[in-house]
């Protein structure tokens, strides 16, 4: 990964087919409200995966209950590579990239990792139905699972954002001129 740089308003998003730009990270990242935000930035489409498995199979808590994690992470893998056959900005569920073929598919685009701290994520996820983190104590579940997750989020990543603090506009900013810099299949 390398670190953000500062934003040049000048330049443009180069010729990508379609690659796209693939937000990636923990539960309650913002990974959909920053995708959303970079996409009309760049003038690009905005695809949510968890969207795509709800538009065509149901609400994700009903299928976790139903038929489980792995059949919910199947369905997400088919989302996935509908969603970056169509390029432009990609939010993906956070266990998404847990899936080896999801993230072979990954290489062929620009992958952000947004990051948020734990203390943050609290209010952020509080009443949410989110099947990973039901019980007592939701924030020790999500900072779990973010730890087990860390490594293989690291490792599949371009670059890297955090959204705890600073205006969101800021984050988005910077993925802007981060995805104008660097043309699809390039990392630097």
């Amino acid at each position: 990964m390398t670190p953000p740089e500062p934003v040049d308003q000048a330049t443009t998003i180069p010729d990508a087919g379609t690659s796209a730009v693939v937000l990636i990270g923990p539960m309650g990242a913002g990974k959909t409200s920053v995708g959303r935000r970079v996409a009309r930035a760049l003038g690009t489409p905005f695809t949510d995966t968890d969207k795509l498995v709800v538009r065509d199979h149901g609400p994700i808590p009903a299928l976790f209950r139903a038929h489980g994690e792995p059949h919910f992470r199947a369905l997400e893998r088919e989302a996935v590579a509908e969603a970056l056959t169509r390029g432009g900005v990609v939010a993906l569920g956070g266990g998404a990239v847990l899936d080896a073929v999801t993230r072979e598919r990954l290489r062929e685009h620009r992958v952000v990792l947004l990051t948020v701290a734990p203390h943050v994520v609290a209010s952020r996820i509080h009443g949410d139905d989110r099947p990973l983190l039901g019980g007592e104590d939701p924030v020790a579940r999500w900072l779990r699972i973010f730890e087990e997750r860390r490594p293989v989020y690291e490792e599949t990543a371009d670059i890297a954002f955090d959204t705890s603090s600073g205006p969101l506009v800021r984050v988005v900013d910077d993925i802007v001129a981060w995805a104008r810099r660097v043309p699809a299949g390039e990392t630097a």
